[in-house]
């Protein structure tokens, strides 16, 4: 009869090893920050359209004015950060799946690096309205 070695990773069960892992090894953190920030986007949206539609008819003097006072302002900028932070844990998702393996790094440098850029647009544009008003 031979001894047989066991790792410690051998004699957890299936689900004890899968557990917390994902494609990158975050699996429930990736998961956890997509439901977070689509929660988050549910009540931002509704003011944002709201929002839009209360400056329908508006001159721009009147959006600056409206736009100048701070929690507008700070909602507009925190509805640009979750949507583009959003946006960005779902194109990794698709990414992942749909992407061959050597092209994965690059197409998320590129992906994440255009986000960046029109979400730091976006929260220049705000600024710049709120400023202006």
């Amino acid at each position: 009869m031979t001894e047989h070695t066991t790792s410690p990773a051998v004699m957890r069960s299936k689900l004890g090893q899968a557990r917390g892992l994902g494609a990158a090894g975050s699996g429930f953190h990736h998961w956890w920050s997509q439901r977070v920030t689509a929660f988050a986007l549910v009540p931002l949206t509704i003011w944002f359209v709201w929002s839009c539609v209360h400056m329908i008819g508006m001159t721009r003097a009147d959006v600056a004015h409206y736009m100048s006072n701070p929690l507008v302002a700070g909602l507009m900028i925190a509805m640009i950060a979750v949507t583009f932070h959003h946006q960005m844990l779902g194109f990794d998702v698709i990414i992942d799946d749909y992407v061959r393996d050597d092209a994965k790094v690059f197409t998320k440098l590129i992906l994440k690096g255009i986000n960046t850029l029109l979400g730091l647009v976006a929260v220049i544009a705000v600024l710049r309205i709120a400023f202006s008003g």
